[in-house]
């Protein structure tokens, strides 16, 4: 495995640093011993509150520095697209605020820069996952204003960090269904006009762009041609979380009908894409999407951004798209900068996925976890996966 490789705790219920010291006795450390792992990486997700409170003080970051190393865990990536509450009741439309016009986001991502800083190990970058602005609606040009300015202010709060602190922090833009910036063509073709290192410009070499494998799948892109257009802009995948969305290859069928529905719960949105016809066509959620008055006509196949875990195979009808990631992550590493992206397996649905495929229990948890790192430790291994001498990918498919 070239890119440094964890799993993203906003898995896990945790507001308070308490919370978050629990989390690596409970879970991740018995993930990294049950993966059979010497070191793991988490890839942290720290809400708004904790992230301002590890900020100001050494102590509690000095805290959190001896329990990762007690669990022989390393920090080189965070997740800060949830402000907070991402285990509510119902999460849904509240995970995109605040939008990055509201100042809380960039005063929440720096916060969160400053003490990822203070965790990396020695030689290492860090990265910062975000949203892709906000959902789409409302959104002003007013709001698209503010966006840019607090994206250029946060790379140069960014590049102050790398220049006092030795550190290099880098944000990368998550592109997601149903967002401002809903795939990656989009995050492109906003972020291209913008980037620049002078005033009011957003730096490239402290943004760039995380490739959510779920999103992208489900978006129905071609991963090697999204990456391909990332590097032509001058842009870098920074980071890239380890998902895979619900394929559902007839969904006239009742019986793939019946399964999909299984996936319909109310604390997080599930996104459908439909291809057909010579386009995409969208549904804002599972159940809008089955509606059978005003649903998708169902004349093509399925994409459910539901993120399924990567070593499981939902039931027949129904599939996962984990051959998107797997082509993702090889095109990524063929680039320049592709072992310097971080890749964080990033399941947060184990709690609400039907029986079949979740972990309740702390120790199925665990158990599913190592079970995904170690699926991603031995197939997304990219030596085996091309010749060097091929222009051309060339894909391995193993199930």
């Amino acid at each position: 495995m070239s890119m440094p490789l964890s799993y993203c705790t906003n898995v896990h219920p945790a507001e308070d640093l308490d919370g978050v010291l629990a989390q690596l006795h409970r879970y991740a450390g018995p993930v990294r011993e049950a993966a059979a792992l010497d070191t793991l990486g988490v890839g942290l997700w720290l809400p708004a509150g904790l992230a301002h409170r590890l900020a100001g003080s050494p102590g509690d970051r000095d805290r959190l520095r001896a329990a990762l190393a007690a669990h022989r865990l390393t920090v080189h990536t965070l997740n800060a697209f949830p402000y907070g509450g991402f285990h509510a009741a119902v999460v849904k439309h509240a995970v995109y605020a605040p939008t990055w016009a509201d100042p809380a986001r960039a005063a929440y991502t720096l916060a969160c820069a400053e003490v990822l800083a203070d965790l990396l190990p020695d030689g290492v970058d860090g990265s910062i996952s975000t949203l892709p602005l906000a959902w789409r609606e409302p959104w002003t040009p007013a709001d698209d204003a503010a966006a840019t300015a607090a994206l250029a202010a946060v790379s140069a709060g960014l590049r102050d960090l790398a220049a006092r602190t030795g550190r290099v922090v880098r944000l990368a833009v998550e592109p997601e269904p149903g967002c401002v910036l809903d795939t990656v063509a989009d995050v492109v073709g906003w972020l291209e006009p913008r980037l620049g290192s002078g005033p009011g410009q957003i730096d490239p070499e402290h943004v760039g762009v995380c490739l959510d494998t779920c999103h992208l799948a489900v978006s129905f892109a071609d991963p090697v041609a999204a990456v391909r257009r990332i590097r032509q802009a001058g842009l870098r995948v920074v980071k890239v979380q380890a998902s895979a969305a619900l394929h559902v290859a007839d969904p006239a069928d009742p019986a793939s009908r019946a399964a999909v529905a299984r996936f319909a719960e109310p604390r997080y949105l599930h996104q459908v894409r439909e291809r057909s016809g010579g386009a995409v066509h969208p549904a804002d959620d599972l159940p809008d999407a089955l509606d059978e008055r005003a649903g998708l006509p169902a004349a093509g196949p399925w994409r459910v951004h539901v993120h399924v875990p990567l070593h499981a195979r939902p039931a027949a009808p129904l599939s996962a798209t984990t051959d998107v990631l797997r082509d993702a992550v090889t095109a990524v590493l063929r680039g320049p900068h592709g072992d310097a992206a971080h890749l964080d397996v990033e399941t947060y649905t184990w709690a609400v996925l039907p029986d079949d495929l979740a972990a309740r229990a702390a120790d199925d948890l665990v158990a599913g976890i190592a079970a995904e790192v170690r699926w991603a430790v031995d197939h997304l291994d990219h030596r085996s996966w091309w010749d060097e001498d091929d222009a051309d990918l060339i894909t391995r498919r193993t199930a």
